[in-house]
């Protein structure tokens, strides 16, 4: 199978995914190399400001890889920016509650602030939000990969077990 197989036929989810990802990622490069200019200590509790966050060299070095994961999927697109968003969404929500348990603690390994811990779950949602539109919805329309994915039979237009193939009209 080639990637192209599997890249979604409706181009306004592709645009989402992409836009989402690209835009996300950029902000996650800009962030974590602003945060690794300044020198900080590579796990230090405290962390430097950066963007009104706090950081430390091991929060801007994830912050870059991340970013530069989720400007890959922007270029590639399609299902595989879908997950990519959706993962890493997830990844950032938990990452705000893992926050929240260590904010003040000497386990705060990525110098977590409580601005830190606000962006984490706005920046989550709203990444996993772009890689879920398209794929979550109860009325997606027939020509939708994902709706095409979940009634392979139907979309395919073979014959159910009771009659004649189904036409799928708008």
């Amino acid at each position: 199978m080639k990637l192209r197989d599997e890249l979604p036929m409706d181009h306004r989810l592709a645009q989402v995914y992409r836009f989402g990802a690209g835009l996300g990622g950029v902000f996650l490069l800009v962030f974590g190399i602003l945060g690794l200019v300044g020198r900080p200590g590579f796990l230090d509790t405290q962390g430097d400001r950066v963007v009104g966050m706090s950081s430390n060299g091991l929060l801007g070095l994830l912050s870059v890889v991340v970013g530069l994961i989720l400007m890959a999927g922007a270029v590639i697109g399609g299902t595989i920016a879908s997950w990519i968003n959706m993962v890493v969404g997830t990844v950032f929500v938990l990452a705000g509650f893992v926050g929240l348990m260590i904010i003040s603690t000497d386990a705060n390994f990525l110098a977590f602030g409580m601005s830190n811990v606000i962006f984490s779950f706005v920046f989550g949602l709203a990444v996993a939000t772009f890689g879920m539109y398209g794929r979550v919805s109860g009325h997606l329309p027939h020509d939708n990969p994902y709706w095409r994915e979940r009634h392979a039979r139907y979309a395919a237009g073979l014959r159910g077990p009771a009659g004649p193939p189904v036409v799928l009209r708008h």
